[in-house]
């Protein structure tokens, strides 16, 4: 079975993988102190709470945006499952896609193989909700065109918290009205409608600037806080960046 980690700002995703089948996921929070020591412990009883065996897991491979995190990461695959991980990015990786441009992270690479896979010859835009709010746009190819990066809602919190000494934090989530009475309300509204707002915006002007009919899809931790409320999103897809990174580790193996 394969082991497929997705390494994020704010939380690292681990999925055990058999055939084309996610068995097991789990997800913690991004410590680029956690040893690989601590990664296995916790990794492994979650995995045999499900039933699965750590000894059967004889792949891995990661996609990371946190360097720092990476050794560590790569020592849980050398030392407790004796298998070399593929890492997204290394020259030995095969992500079978083009980028047009540069500054394409593990993440975003990942989304496009996704979306091209879930929506073959189709131009999407996939919104994924994370430490920063990204917009992937894949032409029909399957090729990575670019985007956009926004700050997260949760990021955007911490900024009011930090800069403002008489604001609370608060956690994302939609508000009765629009119009608040208290102080808590109106951070809610702002950062809720916000948001809505602010994604709105961008995917409308990406789709007249790409000038094709396009799919909005949406994924990330905050994406089901947001579904039904944005207009512009057709669907949720919360394992688009899984799907991208295990079909990148069969194009890497040359598995079909």
């Amino acid at each position: 079975m394969l082991l497929a980690i997705n390494c994020n700002n704010t939380n690292i995703k681990f999925g055990v993988v058999d055939g084309d089948r996610i068995v097991g996921e789990w997800r913690q929070h991004t410590s680029a102190m956690r040893t690989a020591d601590e990664h296995a412990v916790w990794l492994f009883e979650l995995m045999r709470m499900e039933g699965i065996d750590p000894k059967t897991v004889t792949d891995a491979i990661i996609g990371s945006v946190v360097p720092q995190a990476n050794f560590n990461l790569r020592r849980l695959c050398t030392r407790y499952l004796n298998c070399e991980p593929l890492f997204i990015g290394e020259p030995n990786v095969i992500h079978g896609i083009k980028i047009k441009g540069v500054g394409a992270g593990a993440d975003r690479i990942c989304n496009t193989v996704g979306a091209s896979l879930m929506f073959p010859r189709t131009p999407v835009v996939v919104v994924d909700f994370g430490t920063a709010t990204n917009f992937d746009v894949v032409d029909e190819e399957g090729s990575y065109c670019g985007g956009a990066i926004a700050p997260g809602p949760n990021l955007s919190i911490e900024a009011l918290v930090r800069a403002a000494a008489l604001l609370p934090r608060i956690v994302v989530e939609k508000p009765q009205n629009v119009i608040g009475t208290t102080t808590v309300a109106c951070m809610h509204t702002g950062v809720f409608w916000g948001y809505v707002g602010l994604i709105e915006g961008i995917v409308t002007r990406i789709k007249a600037e790409f000038g094709k009919p396009m799919r909005v899809v949406s994924t990330g931790g905050l994406a089901p806080v947001f579904e039904g409320h944005i207009s512009v999103i057709d669907q949720v897809a919360p394992d688009i960046t899984a799907r991208g990174l295990i079909e990148i580790w069969k194009r890497s193996k040359n598995v079909a």
